[in-house]
């Protein structure tokens, strides 16, 4: 059986971290942030864990 290829979309958004969390960044960054208050832009500018549902299938995606 080949080797199972891992998804290069979310190679590119998603880390794992030492724990084996899986981290991601979060949406609504990346564009017409003059409309957005400063506090939602930090906190749209953190990293956070993927959700139980997600992270299942995100597993699968990146062979882990």
């Amino acid at each position: 059986m080949p080797k199972m290829k891992t998804d290069s979309g979310a190679k590119k958004r998603i880390k794992v971290t030492g724990s084996g969390r899986l981290r991601r960044r979060k949406a609504f960054r990346g564009h017409l942030m003059e409309g957005k208050s400063s506090v939602r832009a930090r906190r749209l500018g953190r990293d956070t864990d993927l959700s139980p549902g997600q992270e299942k299938n995100v597993k699968k995606l990146m062979g882990l």
